[in-house]
């Protein structure tokens, strides 16, 4: 790779996530400020949801930072930031009705969310020594330490893909409980949508530069074979 095309990739690779973060802070920012017609708090909406499809035993919880919401589905409970969980605006709406989707796949045996839960052990371990051994590989020209560092490395990005698909199917799941449930209107959904594939935005560009470093150090791995 020749010193341009390295600055382009390393530009694409820095710009693509912040790009992404950029694009899902504006929108939850800009819709964070509309009220729901429905006047229902994040709170209230992540409860009526789970009651609707029977998930009485999962608990909707605070808790501190801004978008800092997520499911726990060892504590069974669907946990919102304060700003969502007290508030009424679209976006905390959407927000909490996607963590809610969470849980539904949970309660369901969601395949690619099993999936997902394998990897987790292999995943952190191959994102936290892959560079390591990589790096280790190409210092010493030892290209079995290199193939070694490229499968970590491989776990990891497979975790990094498999996310997509239960975060995209939590969002489905999300606008259909909350157009169904009528808690938000017909003039709502665009909206709420733009929060929501917003949101998966920032999933897509890490998935995307995570498949690419890992095509970069098996393109360089192929090259240190050639050469030998």
């Amino acid at each position: 790779m020749g010193l341009g095309a390295f600055l382009v990739y390393f530009a694409i690779i820095l710009i693509i996530p912040i790009w992404a973060q950029r694009k899902v802070k504006s929108a939850y920012k800009k819709y964070s400020q509309v009220a729901a017609t429905s006047g229902m708090t994040g709170a209230q909406v992540a409860r009526k949801i789970l009651d609707d499809n029977g998930l009485y035993d999962v608990t909707v919880e605070p808790i501190r930072g801004e978008l800092t919401d997520h499911y726990d589905p060892r504590a069974k409970a669907v946990r919102l930031s304060e700003k969502n969980y007290y508030g009424n605006s679209v976006a905390g709406a959407a927000v909490a009705a996607h963590e809610v989707g969470h849980a539904m796949q949970d309660a369901e045996e969601y395949a690619f969310l099993r999936f997902r839960h394998a990897l987790v052990p292999v995943a952190n371990f191959g994102s936290n020594t892959s560079f390591i051994i990589l790096i280790a590989g190409f210092l010493m020209g030892m290209s079995g330490l290199v193939l070694l560092g490229i499968i970590f490395m491989a776990a990891a990005v497979l975790f990094q893909v498999v996310t997509l698909p239960v975060e995209f199917n939590a969002s489905s799941r999300a606008m259909g409980q909350m157009v169904s449930s009528g808690i938000i209107r017909n003039d709502e959904e665009r909206e709420t949508r733009k929060v929501l594939d917003a949101a998966a935005l920032t999933y897509v560009a890490a998935a995307l530069v995570a498949v690419m470093e890992l095509v970069r150090f098996v393109l360089m791995y192929i090259g240190m074979n050639s050469d030998d």
